[in-house]
């Protein structure tokens, strides 16, 4: 059995927060140390790591008073950082280990690792790359986020922005594909909880790798995996293809 770690939750009352409880509270190796929300005090010093889901404001604030403790590490899921509230958070990197990112699957987070690389051995002038996402009905953008960071890892591997890279919605008349970019396709039904697909298409073959979400609480499950990895981690800004071994240092 793994060695027994304390964990706090920032952002308890919240969907992800309660989620994070759950898969805390089944687990034998993890004592929930503290259980904090928004304008709440904690003793952070009773945490070796704390899994934050608020909002970036709560986040920033959470990682300063962290840093100025020297610890403990942090998971954060927020979204919505401005370009100064990451400069902050980078700051605060300085003193403490945290692993931030926009999606916490484990299997997304493989999935990444593995479009960029095979981006970066698939020749661009011989292979089309086509990302497609489909999501439920309620869902207001498109292409999701996800979506978006599987066409950064595929610009990625080849070396490039996906801002140089990335297709227009196909529309109408839109004369041959142009080579080397990245295409994306959204679909919006039912109550499809996340489906992610990359096609790399040659002129003789194929390859898919694809991945399909059931149950949301498996963001939560990633999230607790980032926890137990970080808190031994040296100070740094981390995100999931550091806890899942994709780069080395």
């Amino acid at each position: 059995m793994s060695a027994i770690f304390h964990a706090g939750i920032s952002g308890y009352r919240g969907r992800m927060g309660r989620a994070v409880s759950q898969v805390l509270d089944a687990r034998d190796d993890v004592v929930v140390a503290a259980r904090i929300d928004w304008g709440d005090e904690a003793d952070l010093s009773l945490c070796d790591v704390v899994i934050d889901f608020s909002t970036a404001e709560a986040s920033l604030a959470l990682a300063q008073a962290a840093a100025e403790l020297g610890g403990p590490a942090l998971v954060i899921g927020s979204t919505g950082f401005t370009p100064e509230q990451d400069a902050a958070l980078e700051q605060a990197a300085e003193r403490i280990a945290i692993v931030k990112s926009g999606n916490f699957s484990l299997g997304v987070n493989i999935l990444i690792g593995l479009v960029q690389h095979a981006a970066q051995r698939l020749d661009a002038q011989d292979w089309d790359i086509e990302v497609t996402e489909a999501h439920h009905r309620r869902k207001i953008d498109a292409p999701s986020g996800t979506a978006l960071m599987l066409g950064e890892a595929a610009a990625e591997g080849r070396f490039s922005d996906l801002a140089d890279l990335q297709l227009k919605p196909y529309d109408g008349i839109t004369g041959e594909r142009p080579v080397g970019k990245i295409g994306f396709s959204s679909v919006r039904a039912g109550g499809i909880v996340g489906e992610h697909t990359v096609m790399f298409a040659s002129e003789d073959e194929v390859l898919t790798l694809s991945h399909s979400a059931i149950d949301r609480s498996l963001f939560a499950k990633g999230a607790v995996a980032a926890a137990a990895w970080v808190r031994t981690r040296r100070p740094g800004l981390y995100d999931m293809q550091d806890v899942l071994g994709f780069r080395q240092a």
